[in-house]
């Protein structure tokens, strides 16, 4: 997995542009006020993305089956001009998506959206917290697996795992490489040369919150934002062969620091 040295505006439309359309299953609190990551209190199916480009500059963000825009639709113009204007949006090649880079309490949500690409494939995964009293706590999961329209060969569908214990075991030791993006406004931001890493299981499942969501995604997240320093870790096994993690990592005082991805293969990959 190799990135392309090139601005954050190119590296989103390398990853979005397309026709997505998937089935979308939002988790949330039971009746006793229990998160529940097994029924999804709401099914949207389906969800659909049409992002185009006029041209490298500009182009078109057509959505349905939303869950929280009005009428579950939204259409946006988008442009190398406007786009980060927050400095939230983070680009990978092979993966994107936009954060909540402080925990403010002026605020009523502290979310994340991660998109994970593999061919014409993109497994959504958004996380919400909502404060409660005087915590932050986890509201919502969204997932979606999206596959492009436009697509020539269909991809294949993955099979669901039992537990993130039974996805991430065997991917022990698998090699790869390291990445890191730093939080900026507009495009200009470089992702930073890549390291050598190693997939240690027990480094991703560090969080009370582990599960496994549909389309291979994998996530393990505190269910109560601490007050510290603290990290998330989203993860997606999208093939046999090739697993990627976002962690999002952020200070003692819950301000964004860096997104980390990292993709590990196997060694017959």
């Amino acid at each position: 997995m190799v990135t392309v040295m090139t601005d954050q505006w190119t590296l989103n439309r390398f990853n979005f542009e397309g026709c997505w359309q998937g089935r979308g299953a939002w988790f949330g609190r039971d009746a006793k006020d229990r998160l529940d990551l097994t029924s999804p209190i709401r099914v949207i199916d389906p969800t659909t993305y049409d992002i185009s480009f006029s041209d490298p500059d500009t182009g078109v963000w057509d959505g349905s089956g939303l869950f929280f825009a009005p009428e579950g639709k939204a259409r946006y113009d988008i442009s190398r001009s406007t786009y980060n204007g927050g400095g939230g949006c983070w680009q990978f090649q092979g993966a994107g998506g936009q954060s909540s880079l402080v925990v403010d309490p002026d605020r009523g949500r502290f979310g994340h959206e991660i998109n994970l690409f593999h061919g014409r494939s993109r497994s959504m995964l958004v996380l919400i917290w909502e404060p409660v009293g005087t915590r932050w706590r986890l509201q919502l999961v969204g997932a979606v697996g999206f596959r492009c329209r436009n697509a020539s060969v269909a991809e294949p569908e993955r099979p669901a795992s039992r537990s993130a214990e039974a996805m991430l075991a065997p991917l022990r030791g698998w090699s790869g490489v390291a990445e890191t993006f730093l939080p900026q406004p507009g495009c200009i931001g470089q992702v930073s040369a890549p390291q050598p890493s190693v997939f240690v299981p027990d480094q991703f499942m560090r969080h009370e919150r582990t599960a496994v969501m549909p389309d291979g995604l994998v996530f393990s997240v505190p269910e109560h934002l601490p007050e510290g320093a603290f990290q998330l870790e989203i993860g997606g096994l999208l093939g046999a062969g090739l697993f990627q993690q976002l962690s999002i990592v952020f200070d003692a005082n819950s301000r964004l620091t860096a997104w980390e991805r990292r993709g590990f293969q196997t060694d017959s990959a």
